[in-house]
């Protein structure tokens, strides 16, 4: 195959889009067909990955669409315009393609920039975005990325929807899943925790599809990365971050917001700042069986990170914040990941209601596990919970379900 160069797609898509009337994609096509009709040189298969090369510097993400669409990849890294490392089966490893210039990646972080319609610029040098098919973008220029545009993109997997698909990848058995489907039905509210990368989210989503359908959602995120596909009421909130501070809203604004908009539960993408509290406040208030994620290294530790950000952010004493904490939140789920990229649900753990500190019951712990011939049922483990006033709620509205 024939190299083709950078400067040669930019000319072709220049003199396609200087005299064009409409932003038609078969007029396009066309126009790229004739130009690349008088290339005698070029054998049929050149001409092809011609077409698909301008194709993509036209309507998608120019180099960088072919690995949004190889479904080996998870994560793609870009540090600066000569080193790209992708994330293939849990193993980092570099690859041979690099952009022609940091003025070529920067067309595409503008691109991305301006489809969400967001500022990313010498004042405003990082950027959180998503693209149209829910992967998760990060952008940081100079002067905070002293060696050129770095982006990181962690692709959004449409193959896990549900519990069943994580079970089929090993993140956890079939007893677990169970366990946590009736304990979302229930109402309990959950926390997960995990270090980067660790599928937090993943699971989240994952765990929003045992949420009945007659309930009224509403999630908030930095950048939409949640897709509740089983769900018709629905609402998905979106921070705004702009360079005038009175433009920007939060995390917290939303959640402030949500609260007005007479939600059965509110779904965080991640909390890591002031609103740690609102979201304390709001599974405190009515709003059973909602859920977010933080970054800790154990059950333990998630709590003792809330309970830090909620004091740095609010005029509460820590025995208060520690009794809101305790009061609110009902289960944590942490993750793991493993050195060859696996991913596992590590521990199930409740927190116990009827003290003032913290005290965590472990339903489930995945090295303990491995210790037992046979997998506990989710009816065994269901009887160590302590705070059993939503799990019998949740076991009289089945036996009505049931009767009716």
């Amino acid at each position: 195959m024939s190299d083709i160069t950078y400067q040669e797609i930019s000319e072709v898509k220049e003199a396609i889009l200087a005299d064009l009337q409409v932003f038609d994609q078969k007029i396009i096509e066309t126009k790229i067909d004739t130009i690349i009709g008088t290339k005698r040189q070029l054998s049929l298969t050149d001409k092809l990955h011609f077409k698909q090369r301008i194709i993509n510097a036209i309507f998608h993400y120019d180099i960088l669409q072919p690995l949004l669409e190889d479904p080996a990849i998870t994560e793609i890294m870009i540090n600066g315009p000569n080193h790209i490392f992708v994330e293939r089966g849990g193993k980092l490893e570099p690859i041979s393609m690099t952009f022609e210039s940091e003025a070529h990646l920067m067309r595409i972080v503008d691109k991305i920039a301006v489809e969400i319609d967001r500022p990313i610029n010498f004042s405003n040098p990082i950027l959180d975005a998503h693209l149209s098919d829910g992967s998760r973008v990060n952008v940081v220029l100079n002067p905070i990325a002293k060696d050129g545009p770095v982006m990181t993109i962690r692709k959004f997997s449409e193959h896990f929807t549900d519990l069943s698909a994580l079970v089929e990848v090993g993140m956890m058995n079939q007893e677990v899943a169970d366990f946590l489907s009736m304990l979302i039905t229930a109402r309990y509210n959950f926390f997960i925790s995990g270090g980067t990368g660790t599928g937090k989210t993943t699971l989240l989503n994952c765990l929003s599809s045992c949420i009945p359908r007659d309930e009224r959602l509403i999630t908030i995120e930095d950048a939409r990365e949640l897709n509740l596909r089983y769900h018709q009421n629905l609402i998905s909130l979106e921070t705004r971050s702009q360079g005038n501070a009175s433009q920007t809203i939060s995390v917290a604004d939303l959640i402030k917001t949500a609260l007005r908009m007479r939600p059965n539960r509110i779904i965080v993408g991640e909390v890591r700042g002031e609103e740690v509290n609102d979201m304390l406040q709001a599974m405190n208030t009515g709003h059973d069986g909602s859920m977010s994620t933080g970054h800790g290294n154990s059950p333990e530790d998630m709590l003792m990170r809330l309970e830090s950000i909620a004091s740095h952010h609010g005029n509460l004493s820590d025995t208060l914040i520690r009794k809101q904490i305790v009061s609110a939140i009902d289960f944590i789920v942490h993750i793991e990941r493993l050195a060859n990229g696996n991913r596992f649900i590590a521990q199930i753990a409740e927190i116990r209601k009827d003290l003032d500190h913290y005290q965590l019951i472990k339903h489930f712990d995945y090295d303990a596990s491995h210790d037992v011939l046979q997998p506990i049922s989710a009816s065994e483990m269901a009887k160590n919970i302590a705070n059993r006033r939503k799990l019998i709620r949740y076991e009289m509205a089945s036996v009505k379900k049931e009767e009716q």
